[in-house]
């Protein structure tokens, strides 16, 4: 047993070198900077800060952190040749990726718990990890649909271009669905005036529902690319 956890413990510290290296330290002092923009601007504009005002301040922020890692990985390990010794892993290359996955959707709720706590102590006492919760799932959504694009981009610069083009398409799909459960950005503690707790609560729930069976597709989308060795060497 301690032999399995010292080798675990390798492997993920191995794993985190390649995740975190190169330009992800910049995407992260971004996320900090752009936090803590918001967090000012959301003292200074706002006489009575609510619970959906510091949710949202947190969801671009997360997106930063969770950028980077799904975006590049892939377009690292054809850069670094990884790649091809991961391809000569027959049984276990595909747990590797899902390994890198599971670090990285780690670490941002780590960060994003830490976000909270900071907006806890700054702003106003929040539900840290009620918090960190539901942010994760949009975060995860687009985390995993990034990695499923840059499988079939193969290229770092193109799946952020295009994710960008996404992102503000689903900003503007946010403002035509604010009260839907289609709503990739669904804010749960905006509730409308006019919707019962309850109604809100299973919209929320379904919500919750749409992104976890979107994000296991497009994680099983990925993995399926990642099968045609030849595409990507």
């Amino acid at each position: 047993m301690a032999q399995k956890l010292i080798l675990l413990w390798k492997m993920t510290r191995y794993n985190i070198q390649i995740i975190f290296s190169g330009k992800f330290v910049w995407f992260l002092l971004a996320s900090i900077v752009f936090y803590l923009f918001f967090s000012v601007m959301l003292v200074f504009e706002n006489s009575s800060i609510q619970y959906d005002d510091i949710y949202s301040a947190l969801v671009f922020p997360g997106i930063l952190l969770m950028f980077y890692p799904t975006v590049f990985g892939i377009q690292h390990d054809i850069d670094s040749r990884t790649i091809e010794l991961i391809f000569g892993i027959p049984d276990y290359r595909f747990k590797i990726w899902f390994f890198r996955l599971i670090i990285v959707f780690i670490f941002v709720f780590v960060m994003l718990i830490i976000f909270g706590w900071i907006a806890w102590i700054l702003i106003e006492p929040i539900p840290v990890i009620q918090f960190a919760f539901h942010l994760m799932f949009p975060l995860i959504f687009l985390g995993s649909l990034a990695f499923w694009i840059s499988t079939i981009i193969k290229n770092g610069n193109a799946t952020a271009v295009v994710m960008v083009i996404l992102g503000i398409i689903l900003s503007i799909l946010a403002e035509e669905l604010s009260s839907s459960y289609w709503n990739v950005m669904l804010n749960p503690f905006n509730i409308p005036r006019d919707f019962n707790p309850e109604i809100w609560f299973k919209i929320v729930f379904k919500n919750r529902l749409f992104l976890t069976a979107g994000s296991i597709v497009f994680i099983l989308a990925a993995i399926l690319k990642l099968q045609k060795r030849e595409r990507f060497i």
